[in-house]
């Protein structure tokens, strides 16, 4: 599904595409997302001007007038902007036509994700207000894992993907910066020293950063604002390479499910 890297780099897209543009008219061919499309997304939509286009966690904010249109890609949803007379595959569920001559259009083949309307402060609403720190701000650090991990048993790869502990670290992710950090993915996290978690968040930075500048990782379905697959699925260190040699050892790299996700490291060089 969409991690962070991959709905940043949706965002870095299509903020210059959308930023002051008027909404001119609002299409919604099926409501059944994750939550019900607001059917009055129209009228709170139409005239309306793009402010700014934002991100929280793996949350797209498209701030329009005093309020914002929230979206969140599900397990297999993307947005491209296209011309307004572009038509519509299988699975286009809304389409928010610009006064360009150009429309954002959610496609969204599982129909996992979200389109709903804020009044007010976002990060107010309760699928924002509670979640963790952005691990590419000044508020994410080793502290921040070390203080969430004292009392924890679960797996410390658990304590990463948390979105109250530490946002947009996902399944990917969480395996690629445990490898990098040189941490098993099953230790449970009370057992990592302060150290090590400081490592951590580092790697978590350095690959979550390496992963935008590719535009993100494409396995089957995401695709960007162009249509364009992401570029970091080559660079990968073990995540989808079970049985592979591990590229700084040559250990093959073994895969176990941890909170019943996949998850794939190397015996060697992670401890």
């Amino acid at each position: 599904m969409p991690e962070l890297p991959e709905v940043e780099t949706t965002r870095r897209g299509l903020a210059p595409r959308l930023v002051g543009r008027v909404v001119t008219a609002v299409a919604i061919r099926d409501r059944r997302l994750r939550w019900p499309v607001p059917e009055d997304l129209g009228q709170r939509l139409v005239g309306r001007e793009v402010r700014a286009v934002g991100r929280r966690a793996k949350y797209l904010l498209i701030a329009a007038g005093d309020g914002t249109l929230l979206l969140h890609l599900g397990m297999s949803g993307s947005l491209r902007v296209v011309p307004a007379d572009t038509a519509p595959r299988p699975h286009d569920h809304l389409d928010v036509v610009l006064d360009d001559g150009h429309l954002l259009r959610l496609h969204d083949p599982r129909r996992f994700g979200a389109a709903l309307w804020v009044d007010g402060d976002p990060l107010h609403h309760p699928l924002l207000a509670r979640l963790g720190p952005e691990p590419l701000e000044p508020g994410f650090d080793g502290t921040v894992l070390h203080a969430a991990a004292l009392t924890r048993r679960a797996p410390v790869k658990c304590l990463l993907m948390d979105a109250h502990v530490v946002v947009g670290v996902g399944n990917i992710y969480a395996s690629e910066a445990l490898h990098l950090a040189g941490i098993h993915p099953t230790r449970p996290a009370r057992r990592v020293g302060a150290e090590r978690y400081a490592r951590l968040a580092g790697a978590v930075r350095s690959v979550l950063s390496a992963a935008i500048d590719a535009r993100g990782t494409t396995l089957r379905d995401y695709v960007d604002e162009r249509g364009a697959a992401g570029e970091f699925s080559a660079r990968l260190k073990v995540y989808g390479r079970a049985g592979q040699p591990c590229e700084e050892c040559a250990t093959p790299i073994r895969s176990r499910v941890v909170a019943q996700r996949s998850t794939f490291f190397c015996p060697r060089c992670q401890r």
